[in-house]
């Protein structure tokens, strides 16, 4: 309950000798009191703010006090303001009746008692406090609500920052300070930062943070701290409120910070905001570390090392999805076998483990029936035999070549894998060979031959860079051909710029990349 000097009353009476003794007897019960003599004057000083009740005369030169209440309650900021009637006159039950009707919310009829008075003041004032305190409480449980649903929405932490800190100016409608950490112990691994936010119209800015060293138990508390310990924000007094939440041991603690004056009746929305924002990084840190650890096991499944060629150019490239935890389907390989460049990239179908394992048996399949000395269609018709006995109901699709480095000539088998673009000074086109998936057991055709000339340069990749939820895979096939029918010196830029010109921040699926280029 808010204390009684920081309560303000109006008095109104165009009685200066009633008005005197109203405000004595107020003033003596510690209250503040202001004072206006006619029902315009009130109404203007009501309007100014700052006022939480109006000890109002019935009768007044310029309009009743009936009038006066009911122009306070039809006010949408207003309306929460109490009124106490007090009359010498309209005393009788109509009067009373009339006055309680019309919005007052207590109706003292002279000769009134001072302490009758402080009392019905005290009274008064306590309902409406616990009813603005229970708005309050309302409205920031219900942007609590909405913000906790921003947070875990979240894929980054400085998005996450983001939505925390506008979300706690809202609550709190001041500025806000949140910081998070979620750097491993023993590692790089992670971030460091603190996002700020003016007021709730101004958008949050986010920066590197140096955590602090500031030791607290697990769970979740609310203190009060100096304002100079958060110097993200100029705060209007020397102290801020600060909630804070520590989920593990092993983990760094996170923080809101906001004005002090969020104690009084919202410190429970605060410890109930930190917590969330807690919960939120934290399971932001664990798919982080779920994606390093599947990351690390897709490039473990993966060659290597990259075939020195003579006279060729190599550059390969994986990205995984970034929505994705698990390991994926998607795979290449480059390895001489007898004196040819064997190359080849395939996805299989699914994001588990057991599609990577799949990925893999398919992989040293491959390599194996090349290292025995079949040629690619019939390498890939061993596979799909392989797929079906050992893996059924399993699908991939795959691109195989063999590769003679002296003349340049390709001897290539597809199984419903996109087609290779080969590039070369009479431009960019695509090399179609249409086949069945491997697991189909379809016939397939006969292997392709082609050549790569001096200066030209052959892409494969897998669906991931040229198919999208919004498009078709015309309008990606059409994008890579734009992207990489100049290539540069540098074959590494070049796999580069086709990853930066096709992707987004968020990848929705593997993308494996092989670039081949003959000087």
């Amino acid at each position: 309950m808010e204390h009684p000097e920081s309560t303000t009353v109006l008095v109104v009476d165009d009685s200066d000798a009633k008005r005197y003794l109203l405000v004595r007897w107020l003033t003596r019960a510690g209250l503040r009191v202001v004072e206006a003599d006619s029902g315009t004057a009130a109404l203007d000083r009501i309007a100014a703010g700052d006022i939480d009740l109006v000890v109002l005369d019935v009768r007044l030169g310029d309009m009743s006090g009936f009038e006066v209440a009911e122009k306070i309650k039809s006010h949408p900021t207003l309306a929460a303001t109490p009124v106490i009637h007090v009359s010498a006159h309209a005393v009788d039950v109509a009067d009373r009746a009339q006055g309680l009707t019309r919005g007052a919310d207590a109706y003292l009829a002279e000769p009134i008692e001072p302490d009758e008075l402080v009392a019905t003041a005290h009274a008064v004032l306590r309902y409406y406090r616990a009813r603005r305190h229970a708005e309050s409480l309302a409205a920031g449980l219900t942007r609590l609500a909405e913000t906790t649903v921003a947070v875990n929405s979240a894929r980054t932490l400085a998005q996450l920052l983001t939505a925390a800190a506008a979300g706690a100016a809202e609550i709190f409608g001041s500025g806000a300070v949140v910081a998070a950490d979620t750097v491993t112990a023993g590692s790089s691994a992670g971030d460091r930062l603190v996002a700020a936010v003016t007021d709730p119209v101004a958008p949050p800015v986010v920066r590197e943070w140096p955590a602090t060293a500031l030791v607290v138990p697990v769970g979740a508390m609310v203190r009060t701290d100096a304002a100079t310990n958060w110097p993200q924000l100029t705060w209007p007094t020397a102290a801020v409120a600060v909630g804070t939440a520590r989920l593990r041991d092993d983990r760094p603690p996170v923080h809101v910070a906001v004005p002090d004056d969020a104690l009084r009746e919202l410190a429970d929305v605060l410890r109930l905001l930190v917590q969330a924002v807690a919960s939120a990084v934290e399971a932001l840190r664990t798919f982080d570390e779920e994606h390093r650890i599947a990351l690390t096991l897709q490039r473990s499944l993966l060659p290597q090392r990259i075939p020195r060629v003579p006279g060729y150019d190599l550059a390969v490239r994986y990205v995984p999805a970034s929505a994705q935890t698990e390991v994926g389907g998607d795979f290449y390989e480059l390895t001489m076998i007898d004196g040819c460049l064997l190359a080849a990239i395939g996805d299989v179908t699914g994001h588990s483990l057991y599609a990577a394992t799949v990925m893999a048996e398919l992989r040293h399949a491959v390599r194996a029936y090349a290292v025995e000395g079949h040629p690619p269609g019939a390498v890939l018709a061993k596979a799909d035999l392989l797929l079906r006995a050992l893996l059924p109901g399993e699908l991939a699709t795959i691109c195989l070549l063999l590769l003679d480095p002296a003349t340049g000539a390709i001897r290539l088998a597809n199984a419903g894998h996109p087609p290779p673009l080969l590039v070369t000074a009479a431009g960019a086109s695509y090399v179609e060979h249409r086949a069945p998936l491997l697991g189909l057991d379809a016939p397939r055709p006969a292997d392709l031959d082609l050549h790569l000339p001096p200066g030209g340069t052959l892409v494969l990749y897998t669906d991931g860079l040229v198919e999208r939820r919004t498009t078709d895979i015309d309008s990606g096939l059409a994008a890579l051909a734009t992207s990489a029918a100049q290539v540069p010196p540098d074959l590494e830029a070049y796999a580069d710029r086709v990853l930066s010109d096709l992707t987004t921040t968020d990848v929705g699926d593997d993308i494996a990349i092989v670039a081949l280029r003959r000087h």
